[in-house]
């Protein structure tokens, strides 16, 4: 499907099959240039009568206009072939490359770059309060943040500022609740969860179970005494052991291992590139390659010094402080404070953020409704082609918890069609 471009200058309007769009960079800060880049829905009722999705890719560093888009709900995919389960064809769809640094946003001096949650939720508030002053149609269509792995943690801390700055008369907004997929919300939960999820899925055994889960507590050790750098950096040295027990399983899918080539260098270390090269092993990798030539030259507006990704590594550097750090704080917050939906949604075959840290988090919610959660349903949603079983959700008013089955990390990549079943259940507030 070709991409047929009819104007272009700042905002771009372009015509692609149903799908009209826009792009810009916002200056959030002096020196600090974010981009965004807006499909609005082809749905029959029109943009302005469907929600607003914006989409927060994770890593920190990951890019949501090129592997959220190309990769996972976007329009169309990387051989711009159109995808049938994209998201824009329910929702206005804005993907930000978040925090500055990742994909096409970028800093004049890396000293600019983020460095805290509240830090990346400050920029993203200047860029959507730019966003709907270009398009004020969306002031009043309901909102919702949807964060896959980093991204969710910092949706979290985003809804809460938006909230905030609602509040106080500083924003236009109808705010609908967030969404976090896979999240990084409490990292040692996840990271604690390791071992024991590996020994009852085969992958490794007493022996490996054993020393991932020494080297995951002594993440856990470091950060109760507030080294939180050195916390990250035993996060990092629990990989390189479930790398050297497993054989190089894939941390975004737990039944799927990692192949090298034969120039490939494995990552067997604890240095930034060895996690930014299990992070990346997930995006094709003709994605940089496109991104940099024909995506380039399609959005026209991209300056010639900066590169696509070419910040990525020193964006994750920056976030080492805050990198192990929860955000239950911020959940509580918005489930406490507010109406909106709290959203978590959890393939059941990733590693990296699995279902179990994930629940055990949940557990230490401090909202006065939880044991109404608990006692909830556990409903199962099958498919409407063959009645099979897709997914199970747990809600009581605005909170939800999905598991969706068969998927990894990247649920909307693994399972379009329930992923898209989830997202129309989500914005139809079916399960409220």
């Amino acid at each position: 499907m070709k991409f047929v471009l009819i104007s272009s200058f700042i905002v771009c309007l372009v015509i692609a099959e149903n799908f009209e769009q826009s792009w810009r960079y916002v200056d959030v800060r002096p020196g600090v240039h974010m981009f965004y880049w807006l499909f609005k829905t082809s749905h029959a009722d029109g943009p302005t009568q469907r929600p607003l999705v914006m989409w927060l890719q994770g890593g920190p560093g990951g890019s949501s206009t090129g592997y959220g888009n190309f990769e996972i709900i976007g329009p169309y995919n990387i051989d711009k072939e159109y995808r049938n389960s994209t998201w824009a064809q329910e929702a206005n769809i804005l993907f930000v490359d978040n925090p500055v640094g990742a994909g096409f946003s970028y800093v004049d001096d890396l000293n600019d770059l983020t460095t805290t949650t509240e830090e990346i939720s400050q920029d993203l508030f200047v860029l959507f309060k730019s966003f709907l002053d270009s398009h004020p149609e969306f002031k009043t269509v309901p909102f919702y943040i949807f964060g896959q792995s980093y991204g969710g943690k910092m949706a979290a801390n985003y809804a809460r500022k938006l909230h905030t700055e609602i509040q106080a008369g500083n924003l236009e907004c109808n705010l609908g609740g967030f969404a976090m997929g896979n999240a990084w919300t409490h990292p040692l939960d996840s990271t604690l969860t390791w071992a024991n999820f590996l020994f009852e899925m085969s992958t490794v055994d007493e022996t490996g179970r054993d020393e991932i889960q020494r080297v995951a507590e002594q993440s856990e050790q470091a950060a109760l005494q507030g080294r939180w750098r050195e916390s990250t950096q035993f996060w990092r040295a629990t990989q390189r052991a479930v790398n050297e027990h497993t054989n190089y399983v894939d941390f975004y899918n737990i039944l799927k291992f990692r192949v090298f080539s034969q120039n490939e260098k494995k990552p067997t270390g604890v240095s930034l590139d060895d996690t930014l090269s299990i992070i990346n092993a997930k995006q094709d990798p003709r994605l940089p390659l496109f991104m940099n030539t024909e995506v380039r030259e399609y959005l026209g507006v991209i300056p010639d010094n900066v590169l696509w990704g070419g910040q990525q590594g020193p964006v994750f550097a920056a976030q080492e402080e805050a990198f192990m750090k929860d955000v239950l704080d911020d959940v509580d917050y918005c489930l406490n404070k507010t109406d909106m939906d709290v959203i978590v949604y959890q393939g059941q075959l990733d590693l990296i953020c699995d279902t179990t840290g994930s629940m055990l988090w949940v557990q230490k919610l401090k909202w006065e409704n939880m044991p109404n959660y608990f006692s909830a349903d556990r409903v199962a949603l099958t498919t409407p082609e063959n009645g099979q079983t897709e997914m199970f959700v747990k809600a009581h008013e605005q909170f939800k918890f999905y598991w969706v089955l068969r998927a990894g990390h990247a649920v909307p990549k693994d399972q379009g069609d329930s992923a898209l079943r989830m997202l129309q259940r989500i914005i139809r507030k079916d399960d409220n």
